[in-house]
């Protein structure tokens, strides 16, 4: 099951959307449900039957953004999730700066001409 997948049975389902938006559920276990079990089995009845079924009213550009809604956007996110995100990018800057390519200096060997009277290396 891809990611793709799942975006598109979310989609078709926005009652899993008013779940996490409240605070019931998080997307990651959502996806993992999906992936373990598929979309045709009774793990979904508890998410499709409930009273919070209505569609979830999208944030249009004018709407003001309050605090809770702020707060509650934030409680959604996985934090382990983001922390591992963060732990790789910073071994892959490392691991760059280790090869050299993340330095900006290069070393450029200097030219000293030699001089005019001498010919040989007397």
């Amino acid at each position: 099951m891809s990611k793709d997948n799942f975006k598109d049975f979310a989609r078709l389902h926005p009652s899993l959307a008013s779940h996490v938006n409240k605070n019931n559920t998080t997307w990651q276990k959502l996806y993992e449900l999906y992936d373990i079990y598929g979309e045709n089995s009774p793990v979904w009845d508890e998410f499709f039957t409930s009273k919070t079924a209505s569609v979830v009213p999208s944030v249009s550009p004018t709407k003001d953004v309050t605090i809770s809604d702020l707060m509650n956007t934030i409680k959604s996110v996985d934090l382990e999730t983001v922390q591992k995100g963060i732990a790789n990018i910073q071994k892959t800057i490392g691991l760059l700066q280790d090869m050299g390519l993340g330095s900006t200096k290069t070393s450029v060997p200097t030219y000293e001409p030699r001089p005019m009277y001498k010919y040989f290396e007397d």
